[in-house]
């Protein structure tokens, strides 16, 4: 981009400026922060969620395990539309987990009368974990239409059918 400066600001001497500093930054390569904030969602459901037995990485074949430990900046192999079978029912199960997960909290949390889940995770305030397993479906090439089943049926068996027709 060119930059037009006044003549005012060209005689200026001191440190250089954060716009200039910022354009001699080589670009990133988008995919693989994409791919980098698809590996944090999962450590942050494993987290939140206290999910046991997920190993995050088993969710990534050998392409995609390399690409974690590349700079952000390096146009790197990510996965392509062909993957192992095994490696795909684990990412579903990971999901089918998270939605579980998330259907009993909802249903905990409305049970208890004492301290709601805002309270306890304040900054996760209007965060729709489902939805959110939903839309991490389509990144891990996993149906969202059997994330968004299993939620549904995850909802009628807590009981919260009105949520459920919905």
């Amino acid at each position: 981009p060119v930059l037009d400066s006044e003549d005012a600001w060209v005689s200026v001497e001191g440190p250089v400026s954060i716009v200039e500093l910022a354009l001699e930054q080589k670009r990133i390569h988008y995919p693989l922060v994409e791919h980098q904030f698809v590996l944090c969602t999962i450590l942050y459901a494993i987290m939140r969620f206290s999910l046991k037995s997920v190993k995050p990485l088993s969710l990534f074949d050998s392409k995609g395990k390399n690409a974690f430990f590349k700079d952000l900046t390096s146009i790197q192999l990510l996965p392509s539309g062909d993957m192992d079978q095994n490696v795909l029912s684990m990412r579903q199960q990971f999901l089918v987990k998270v939605v579980s997960a998330a259907v009993q909290a909802l249903c905990s949390s409305q049970k208890a009368e004492d301290v709601s889940e805002e309270e306890l995770f304040p900054f996760e305030k209007g965060k729709n974990w489902p939805t959110l397993a939903a839309d991490l479906a389509q990144y891990l090439q996993i149906s969202e239409d059997l994330v968004k089943r299993h939620h549904v049926c995850e909802l009628y068996s807590y009981g919260m059918d009105h949520l459920g027709e919905e």
